[in-house]
């Protein structure tokens, strides 16, 4: 499975997290529910095609990411101005999650990277005006950390 294929997994289940629950603790009951869909609807995932090594590393990023929503949104809510993350599309707050987390927690993903594979995700996701709203939040996050 590629980075991209995994980045969409760990998207998809922190979309339902938002949903679903609050509580870190509860993520990992929303990614159990998310490896044992059964299919028949739009979202056109077999969770067959994981490995148990890739659905381990699924869940271990949606953990470590659920665990700094706090600071996450946060540093969202200072970023952008006049949208709020209670304001924000389920799916635009999702992807920026993760790509924050990506930014400033795992190193082993470079600012860039973690910027474009969020765009992709916006355009493939979100609404008509996702990606430019997700790349204008990023963008001015990674210019107001290069200055500080």
């Amino acid at each position: 499975m590629t980075r991209r294929e995994l980045r969409e997994h760990v998207f998809r289940i922190l979309f339902a997290y938002d949903f679903y629950t609050k509580n870190p603790e509860e993520a990992k009951e929303q990614i159990q529910l998310y490896f044992t869909h059964e299919g028949g609807d739009e979202m056109d995932y077999p969770p067959e095609e994981l490995t148990e090594e890739e659905a381990e590393e699924v869940t271990r990023r949606v953990c470590q990411i659920a665990e700094k929503i706090p600071q996450i949104d946060e540093r969202i809510n200072r970023t952008s101005t006049g949208w709020k993350t209670q304001r924000m599309s389920r799916a635009d707050l999702a992807i920026l999650r993760l790509a924050v987390y990506e930014m400033l927690w795992d190193d082993n993903i470079p600012t860039g990277v973690a910027i474009n594979e969020a765009v992709l995700l916006a355009r493939k996701f979100g609404g008509d005006d996702s990606s430019s709203f997700v790349n204008g939040i990023l963008a001015k996050m990674e210019r107001l950390r290069e200055k500080a």
